[in-house]
């Protein structure tokens, strides 16, 4: 028992059998059924009511494509954080209201991302919008502690606040739109926000004072898993601007609770490591549509992206998301490193990303033949 308690203790599991753990464990599951029950009955009432992509010469989908899937995701993820809640309430008061904080933000991000699904609606005012749920996290002191950044000097208080402040807003808006753009592919973004949000939940659970990142992290990676189900190639569902900007921002705002903080200040290396895929792709992107021309790159959609790029050279959905999930994992397990984190717990985490990326993966490949053979065998019948 004591070989137990050890082997666990480098996963920042104190006691395996204990509450809290126990706790993570319902969320993470509650999270990955409820998204997974429920993404067939809502991808029927999409279809019925018109919610869809349309195919064009951008999208791999050939015929019409449900793209209600955030509304998925964010119900899996509320009510998995809503029986976390009643199992194991949070006790400080203040971290309660950073908790809903970020729920309010992220829900105002899914509302918006969702009519701008269905109906469109212009960057400029989307991005305000995302400018107010990151106002929203730093009136609740969540908030980029510029003077606790390694390496930079120690500046007066009301100038560092005020670079916090900035590097803050920068920080939710970079990364809610560096998800949403990574979004291009069947299973790519899915992968990546599982691949993210179940590396930084292993860092956080190595703090004793993380117990409200640790919930929150448990919830959209299990959110993202059972997506993904449903996700990877063929996709039945899409996640649209509603899923990919509920990951972003969320992850966004989690790493400003306390994710990922060193014991001697906060730090956003780890989370930049862990997170470096989407913020490379969107940064090329930019860099290239600003140097032909385009003055507002993020309303030129093109076929610059990462996964593009990939999926150029591999023809195959499939091969370009299994590729874009290692490159993933290769960065969760640096940031893990660095983080100082035991090799056993870097190792088990992204082992077992791996292997809950795999097992859907299967899982979705195994229905689609089974859908296939069922086609034929109607076929012939016929």
């Amino acid at each position: 028992m004591d070989s137990l308690q050890a082997f666990a203790s480098q996963f920042g599991i104190a006691n395996p059998a204990g509450r809290g753990f126990l706790s993570v464990l319902v969320t993470f599951f509650t999270a990955w059924l409820f998204t997974w029950a429920f993404i067939p009955r809502l991808r029927e009432f999409a279809i019925r009511v018109g919610w869809a992509d349309q195919p064009n010469e951008r999208r791999l989908n050939k015929e019409p494509l449900p793209n209600a899937g955030g509304l998925a995701i964010y119900g899996g993820f509320l009510v998995s954080i809503i029986v976390a809640w009643a199992l194991r309430p949070i006790a400080v008061d203040i971290v309660n209201i950073q908790v809903l904080a970020i729920l309010l933000g992220a829900s105002m991000l899914v509302l918006v991302g969702f009519i701008d699904d269905q109906y469109g609606l212009t960057p400029l005012s989307r991005l305000l919008v995302q400018t107010l749920a990151a106002v929203l996290l730093l009136v609740n002191d969540l908030r980029i502690d510029f003077n606790a950044i390694p390496f930079l000097p120690v500046l007066p208080e009301p100038l560092s606040t005020v670079l916090g402040t900035l590097m803050t807003i920068v920080w939710v808006l970079a990364l809610t739109n560096a998800v949403n753009l990574l979004d291009g592919v069947d299973g790519v973004v899915g992968g990546v926000a599982f691949v993210a949000s179940f590396v930084l939940l292993a860092t956080a659970a190595q703090f004793t004072d993380r117990a409200a990142a640790v919930i929150l992290l448990a919830g959209l990676s299990g959110a993202a898993l059972g997506y993904l189900r449903h996700n990877f190639n063929p996709s039945r569902i899409i996640m649209g601007d509603a899923g990919s900007t509920l990951f972003g921002f969320t992850l966004a705002a989690v790493s400003l609770l306390g994710t990922l903080k060193f014991s001697a200040g906060a730090s956003l290396l780890v989370p930049l490591i862990v997170l470096a895929l989407p913020l490379l792709d969107t940064t090329q992107v930019v860099i290239g549509r600003l140097a032909r021309g385009i003055r507002n790159p993020l309303g030129h959609p093109d076929k610059t992206h990462i996964h593009h790029r990939v999926l150029a050279r591999t023809d195959s959905a499939r091969r370009t998301a299994v590729i874009l999930w290692l490159v993933a994992l290769a960065c969760g397990a640096l940031g893990m490193s660095l983080q100082g984190l035991p090799p056993t717990a870097t190792g088990g985490t992204i082992l077992a990303a791996l292997a809950c990326l795999m097992f859907v993966a299967y899982r979705r490949v195994r229905a689609d033949h089974r859908e296939q053979a069922d086609r034929s065998t109607s076929k012939e019948g016929n």
